[in-house]
């Protein structure tokens, strides 16, 4: 059952923990893909230094974070990746996003190998990682803006997961002043998908 969206307008913490074990879908041309969320990070508005959104900053990049929650934030990194983020909060306009930093592949691998151009063997490095999460699953600005609680692109609710949920500081924020120490990014222990324990 996709998630409503009501799921996304709880608190941000909550959303990214909740998040862990649901079931990521994007059905395409290609074929259908889908992996178990196993990695997030919340970034909680304007007065988090390490949000696009810090300081109230507005731009035609971030724009759909001030909007309606539950839909997918898609921007570009390094020139070169996309990362995947979906809006949430409790604050109507408020502009707050989780990220999905890595997936378990649980429906369509052949299709991800092939568009990550990896060979078989290297299962782990499939999907342990925001832009590799977002290559395997063909996610890229064509989705930016989409309404996740409906198809192609949406996430499918799950069972809690039974791994122990653990928590560490937010990758790639050195530049957020104390912000960076914040420990808002969450994965399940020991799953090998995990960007970095």
């Amino acid at each position: 059952m996709i998630l409503e969206r009501s799921f996304y307008e709880q608190e941000v913490i909550t959303v990214a923990t909740k998040l862990l074990g649901k079931i990521l879908v994007h059905e395409t041309v290609d074929g259908t893909t889908a992996g178990r969320i196993v990695e997030t990070e919340a970034y909680m508005g304007p007065e988090d230094e390490a949000a696009h959104s810090s300081g109230g900053r507005r731009t035609a990049r971030n724009e759909i974070m001030y909007g309606s929650k539950g839909r997918a934030y898609v921007y570009f990194i390094y020139g070169l990746y996309y990362c995947l983020n979906v809006t949430a909060g409790i604050v109507p306009g408020k502009p707050e996003a989780v990220l999905l930093r890595a997936i378990e592949p649980v429906l369509g691998e052949d299709i991800m190998i092939k568009r990550r151009q990896l060979p078989r063997g290297k299962k782990p490095d499939l999907t342990n990682g925001p832009s590799k999460l977002c290559m395997a699953m063909a996610v890229s600005k064509i989705q930016n803006k989409a309404d996740i609680t409906a198809p192609p692109l949406y996430i499918d609710d799950a069972p809690a997961p039974k791994e122990h949920i653990a928590e560490a500081t937010r990758i790639g924020v050195d530049y957020a002043g104390e912000w960076k120490n914040k420990r808002w990014r969450f994965y399940l222990k020991a799953n090998p998908f995990v960007s970095k324990e």
